[in-house]
């Protein structure tokens, strides 16, 4: 079964190189974050599904919970980690244990972390300790879904996966990991990753509707550093730990620069084999980072240095872009600002608008059945046209045939070519 999840990625990634249209982008709230643009030797390292109170597999470390391995690895090498955590899955049961080495490794109708039946051991609500200490050592926590139970539907691998489904479901499940955090640790989340990577919850809403809601950005990755697929090797542990190492010291060789600004995906837990080879191969992996002259850094650290995926601290233009950032919507979701292109009007609304025309009257019309507000600018554009800030056809149009505004990145066309997305941002600021 791991053969056919390995395939099913390299399908995945092919589709959407080669054969598919690359996904649309929007101005949006929520930003896809997957690396930022720095020349600076510095990069991140995420860690999902903890934390972990048992010991690691196998345990060579005199029975210290797994989540105390890693964070006392990091700190040998003053690297800060981004633990993306869950609430517990104590409560997706009734269940059956699916097959060992498959995507059901855990459940087939849902997933149980650390392991089935194991479920009082992991997550932030069984393990206090450990969240006090990552808190305390000044590493990040996201939020990764206080059941962990995915958005919406996945058939090619989670066929038979219990979803959340809904908006609402969606909220409500992050919104109790994110009040379990602020409540009992006075920690405010800002980042969140849908379990599985899942993004689409219905036909109208995906995770960057529930995102844009809580106020989070989209925490993604840009290289993944393995483990966590189980290895069919003779010494299968090996070849996983291999597989952790090797391609990370092979990219390193190739360029030095390759993971500045990138951000790791690895796992605080098992893999499908029960086996935690993160365990043993964290170390080799930092040891290769800092011999290379890298500071492993959170996600929110890392941000600091730039918000963008595609504009750095060398762009002229660089602290407007990102002092702007902080209060209004300028970035696409995939975290690019492509400052020198023409700014469309549908972009221009998501600036001047307020955040609650653009994201809560947006999507509070949409609950309630009105899916002219499906357009992901349609809120901030109708807010703008009752301002009188579009074109006065716009408006007229529009008011006359709200069904307009479905579509209404395409209506309304974009502003004239010397009106880049540079020169507006730039002036909207001086303004």
């Amino acid at each position: 079964m791991s053969t056919f999840v390995r395939i099913g990625k390299k399908v995945k990634k092919f589709a959407k190189s080669v054969l598919l249209p690359k996904p649309k982008c929007h101005v949006s709230y929520c930003r896809r974050i997957e690396r930022i643009k720095t020349k600076e030797r510095v990069c991140a390292m995420t860690f999902d599904d903890g934390p972990m109170n048992l010991p690691a597999c196998p345990d060579l470390f005199d029975g210290r919970a797994m989540t105390d391995v890693l964070l006392d690895i990091l700190d040998e090498f003053n690297a800060k980690g981004t633990f993306d955590v869950i609430g517990t899955t104590a409560e997706n049961y009734p269940d059956t244990k699916g097959e060992e080495g498959s995507p059901a490794w855990g459940g087939v109708s849902f997933d149980h972390y650390p392991a089935f039946q194991k479920d009082s051991f992991g997550g932030a609500v069984n393990c206090p300790q450990l969240m006090e200490r990552m808190i305390r050592e000044g590493h990040q926590i996201t939020n990764h879904g206080y059941r962990h139970i995915l958005f919406g539907k996945k058939p090619f691998v989670y066929g038979k996966r219990h979803t959340l489904g809904s908006l609402e479901q969606v909220l409500d499940d992050l919104t109790s990991l994110d009040q379990l955090l602020r409540g009992q640790y006075g920690y405010p989340m800002s980042m969140s990753r849908p379990p599985h990577y899942v993004d689409r919850i219905d036909a109208d809403f995906t995770s960057y509707d529930a995102y844009e809601k809580m106020g989070y950005q989209y925490l993604a990755a840009s290289y993944d550093g393995g483990g966590w697929l189980p290895s069919k090797h003779e010494d299968p542990l090996q070849a996983e730990i291999d597989e952790m190492v090797l391609p990370l010291q092979k990219k390193l060789e190739e360029d030095p620069d390759f993971f500045c600004g990138q951000i790791i995906f690895q796992k605080d837990g098992y893999n499908m084999a029960l086996r935690t080879p993160v365990a043993m191969a964290l170390r080799k992996q930092l040891q290769l980072l800092t011999d290379a002259g890298y500071r492993v850094v959170t996600v929110q650290e890392l941000l600091k240095r730039s918000p963008f995926a595609d504009v750095g601290s060398d762009d002229p233009d660089f602290e407007v872009f990102r002092a702007l950032s902080e209060t209004h919507a300028i970035a696409y979701s995939d975290n690019t600002l492509q400052p020198d292109k023409p700014m469309t009007c549908g972009e221009f609304a998501m600036l001047a608008a307020p955040r609650e025309a653009a994201v809560d009257e947006r999507l509070r019309q949409l609950l309630a059945g009105n899916r002219v507000y499906r357009s992901r600018y349609s809120g901030a554009m109708l807010w703008c046209i009752q301002q009188g800030l579009l074109p006065k056809n716009a408006k007229e149009n529009a008011l006359l045939n709200a069904e307009l505004l479905k579509n209404a990145e395409k209506y309304f066309s974009s502003m004239p070519e010397e009106f880049t997305r540079r020169a507006i941002l730039r002036s909207y600021t001086d303004s």
